[in-house]
């Protein structure tokens, strides 16, 4: 699990963000991208930063049999939620965001799968805009995105909900029938959650 870290990273709204009452709406309304059909039985809320290894490996390792079993099957549905633990993440997260509702769980996919590649990279900046671009984004899309002050907030404040609804300290962190579920998990540690509440 990575860990959770202080807010420290985002440049120009932090400050404020902390003082905001937590019933307070975003500036920019995220939506709520997901995969799945809405009319699951079971839905899955996943907070992640997209620089987490764990989270990583559980969309490369565990999310493809996972949607196999349950989710392409329409038994549950999976929210995507942000919770970016450093500006690489912040940053990856606002272009996700800039791909629209129907692209963004992709983008999200492929920035997991080249995790590797872009978030050790000299520059990560640079490499996630290769990506973005490689998406379909143009150059001064991703700039005026990554320039977009609301969105950032947006971001931030998710993070924020996250936090003090489901008390998060680390990622990936699943909300599974409104319980807490932390860390890595299997594909059958997620089945023996997921299936009491399928049924019979």
């Amino acid at each position: 699990m990575m860990r959770l870290l202080p807010l420290r990273f985002a440049a120009g709204c932090v400050l404020a963000l902390l003082c905001l009452a937590p019933s307070l709406a975003r500036a920019t309304d995220l939506g709520e991208p997901g995969i799945g059909d809405a009319a699951a039985l079971v839905t899955i809320i996943e907070y992640s930063s997209l620089t987490c290894p764990h989270c990583a490996a559980f969309h490369n390792d565990v999310l493809p049999e996972l949607k196999k079993r349950y989710i392409d099957t329409g038994k549950v549905r999976l929210l995507l939620r942000d919770f970016p633990l450093d500006e690489s993440a912040l940053k990856a997260a606002i272009i996700a965001h800039c791909a629209g509702p129907t692209r963004q769980p992709s983008f999200i996919e492929v920035f997991f799968a080249q995790q590797q590649s872009w978030a050790r990279a000299k520059d990560p900046i640079a490499a996630l805009k290769q990506l973005a671009r490689l998406g379909g984004l143009g150059g001064d899309q991703i700039d005026a995105c990554l320039a977009d002050k609301d969105l950032e907030t947006a971001v931030l404040q998710a993070r924020l909900d996250g936090q003090k609804q489901f008390d998060i300290k680390s990622t990936p962190t699943f909300i599974i029938d409104g319980k807490v579920q932390t860390g890595e998990h299997s594909v059958e540690a997620f089945a023996a959650i997921i299936d009491p509440l399928l049924p019979k």
